[in-house]
């Protein structure tokens, strides 16, 4: 009998011991097990010769799923990593990293596919005899010649031509197995490709040299600087070597455009890897990866944990967005993980951003990672030109100045396209009572109700509860209730009565949600369909629209006194990522920010010295202040219906670390948004000069803080490196 270490899905910080008899079971591979009453699927992660507990008690593993480890060397030992340096139960880790699929224990060997295929008598059907269904004829036609994969075919005929042939026993259904061989390298087709400019030949150069080992590049290029065309000249000297190209970007929204891009220049299939692809989709995709069956494959956050058999290069494209760090559950830092990845696989690193994170750029000036930097535009298209509009004693017609709806005409006159940005969904932030003053708020979270005029309802942005909207205050029941603040819904109806000869669109969460909605709304954009483009932070992330000339931000002075000391850091790249959204081609662009506090120094130093200027200066104040990336930051975050037994959970906790010397502790203090969801909010930081400290310090007391009395009566959580305090 062998004794195997099983991570199971159990928010405990340990493995577990089980019975085994049989051949030995490498590392990776997935087990089913009783724990307790439940039938739980584990991955194998060693054996021992000994347990701390008593073997007759230990139970035996009742199946084992997988022929060969689903998790390579890399894979297990990242897993490994993620638990130590986030503090988190490795059981949860090794789930975050599976495919949901795998978790439910199906058959990590790839499913049949499913083909359509003429009958004997379809083979020799005359096609004439369809001349009134053309759609009929065209796909008969096509089964003549080859099979068709299911989901193909009903995309390019049509479910009606298909069940008419079904019907007429001309087409049948039959499944093939998926071949496992890998054939991308002979359809490898390199399209003609533009000449880079000196800095981009510099930094593709640089990338090639160490193609062979690991090296971390902070490709560091201002917008429009053809940042993707570097990427896409050092992917072909891998693509060539036979190996794989993991690319990670952080929006749902850059992946088709991106896609397309990278389909047309290599002539392969791209993989694809996000949260809006079924569960059977993302592990085809995983499954191919794991068996060099692509090339490139390309995905948001989670896609760091894709298996690649030949990995050659590893790229995370806007490395500065938030959206690589996760939130809730295990919270790692796809960045910082594809940092630890790469190292371990031995390959080259590539970060790129206009707008680089203060952390990263701190690596680069000291020397960790390798500087490279375009200075310059590709092509003929220059830098927008920035400008700050005050409007101070200015009257706003939803939220615009007078002046800035001279502007915006003027670019809609000469055939342009003009982006308005507002981070605001909904028809307005609040719904007032006229005679009283009442604001409708959400009693769970303490805030105001958005108004949502399209869906005729009042919801909240920070728990999702809605309501109708009412037709009179329910404080005075006067019926004077008028809405408050500006939103994505008033902008684009204001902008539609006032330029109705122009085509508008809204692009944000509420617009864009469903399959394929987004792509779509890009590409009517980039036909020019519509000439005014309102939106959200979706707007600003990557996306090239060439004949956009005039990009108009309204309302950040809010962020301009934030409690969040990276505050100005995030307002700084939204500005200068909106900014590079215009006078991407031949026509010059501008940007214009509306203001209440034109003089304000971050928006001055902006405006005149670019973001580069901006974060040397960022940097030297957090040094300054003892601020991340010069300290290392632990945050805990506690949450109860009563803020008192919050603060004492929280409280216990800063007790454990008052007597170390090397370790600042600041609170409990409530969160940003003390209360949410019907609980009140509160949170402790821990900070030290030295990470290793930090690391120890919590490493050595996080079993004692599971044993407090409070910590199974109220939700608490760790999350190291912090990006968020809301």
């Amino acid at each position: 009998m062998t004794i195997l270490r099983v991570a199971l899905p159990i928010p405990k910080r340990q493995l577990f011991d089980y019975l085994y008899q049989g051949n030995e079971l490498a590392a990776g591979v997935r087990v089913r097990v009783s724990f307790g009453p439940r039938k739980l699927i584990g991955v194998v992660w060693g054996t021992t010769e000994t347990s701390e507990w008593d073997i007759s008690k230990l139970k035996s593993i009742e199946a084992v799923l997988d022929d060969a480890p689903i998790f390579d060397p890399v894979l297990i030992k990242l897993c490994s990593w993620l638990a130590q340096y986030y503090k988190h139960p490795i059981g949860d880790v090794v789930q975050t990293a599976m495919p949901v699929a795998l978790r439910k224990g199906e058959s990590s060997q790839a499913k049949p596919i499913e083909y359509w295929t003429v009958s004997d008598s379809g083979r020799s059907a005359d096609l004439s005899s369809l001349s009134r269904a053309p759609k009929q004829r065209a796909l008969l036609e096509a089964l003549q010649k080859h099979d068709l994969v299911k989901s193909k075919a009903k995309a390019d005929f049509g479910t009606a031509a298909i069940k008419a042939l079904t019907e007429k026993t001309l087409i049948e259904p039959i499944e093939k197995a998926p071949s496992k061989k890998s054939t991308w390298q002979q359809d490898l087709l390199i399209q003609d490709k533009p000449t880079a400019n000196v800095e981009q030949a510099i930094a593709i150069s640089c990338i090639e040299a160490k193609l062979d080992q690991y090296g971390c590049f902070l490709l560091d290029g201002i917008t429009g600087s053809g940042k993707t065309e570097v990427y896409l000249q050092a992917i072909e000297q891998v693509l060539k070597q036979g190996k794989q190209v993991l690319i990670l970007v952080p929006e749902i929204g850059l992946t088709p455009q991106t896609v397309h891009r990278f389909k047309y220049r290599f002539g392969i299939d791209v993989g694809i890897l996000h949260s809006g692809l079924n569960n059977n989709e993302r592990l085809q995709v995983w499954q191919q990866s794991a068996n060099a069956q692509l090339g490139i494959i390309i995905g948001t956050r989670s896609a760091i944990f894709t298996p690649m058999l030949k990995p050659g290069l590893l790229i995370v494209d806007e490395e500065h967005d938030s959206s690589y760090k996760q939130q809730d559950g295990l919270r790692y830092h796809a960045r910082d993980l594809a940092v630890m990845r790469a190292r371990e696989e031995n390959i080259p690193l590539v970060l790129g951003s206009a707008t680089p994170a203060l952390e990263t750029l701190n690596n680069a000036l000291t020397g960790k990672y390798q500087h490279l930097k375009l200075h310059q535009r590709a092509g003929n298209a220059s830098l927008a030109t920035q400008h700050v509009f005050d409007i101070r004693q200015q009257p706003l017609k939803f939220g615009v100045a007078q002046g800035m709806l001279e502007r915006i005409g003027q670019h809609l006159q000469q055939g342009s396209q003009v982006m308005l940005f507002i981070n605001r969904r909904g028809y307005a932030p609040a719904l007032v009572c006229h005679q009283c003053g009442f604001v409708e708020h959400c009693k769970r979270c303490d805030k105001p109700f958005t108004v949502h005029k399209q869906l005729y309802k009042l919801q909240c942005h920070h728990c999702g509860s809605a309501k109708s909207i009412p037709k009179s205050c329910q404080q005075c029941q006067s019926n004077e209730l008028t809405s408050m603040g500006v939103g994505t819904e008033q902008l684009e109806q204001g902008l539609a009565d006032y330029f109705p000869q122009y085509s508008s669109i809204r692009i944000d969460s509420d617009s864009a949600r469903g399959k394929n909605k987004l792509d779509n709304m890009l590409n009517s954009i980039n036909n020019n369909e519509h000439q005014i483009l309102i939106g959200t932070q979706i707007l600003s992330k990557g996306h090239h629209f060439p004949n956009v000339t005039l990009v108009l931000i309204l309302d950040v002075d809010g962020a301009l006194f934030s409690a969040d000391y990276r505050a100005a850091e995030h307002l700084a790249q939204l500005i200068t990522q909106l900014a590079g959204r215009a006078g991407r081609a031949e026509k010059p662009g501008e940007m214009w920010l509306q203001t209440h506090d034109p003089g304000h120094p971050l928006l001055q130093d902006l405006i005149n010295n670019g973001y580069s200027h901006f974060a040397q200066y960022a940097l030297l104040e957090r040094q300054q202040a003892n601020l991340p990336p010069f300290t290392f930051q632990a945050l805990f975050k506690a949450q109860a219906l009563s803020a008192r037994d919050a603060f004492d959970f929280l409280q216990q906790i800063a007790q454990l670390f008052s007597h170390l010397d090397n370790l600042d502790c600041v609170g409990p203090i409530p969160a940003l948004m003390e209360k949410r969801q019907g609980q009140f909010r509160m949170q402790l930081l821990l900070q030290s000069p030295q990470r290793s400290a930090l690391q120890k310090a919590i490493g050595q007391q996080i079993k004692q803080i599971e044993t407090l009395n409070l910590a199974n009566k109220i939700r608490w959580s760790l999350d190291i490196d912090p990006q968020d305090f809301t």
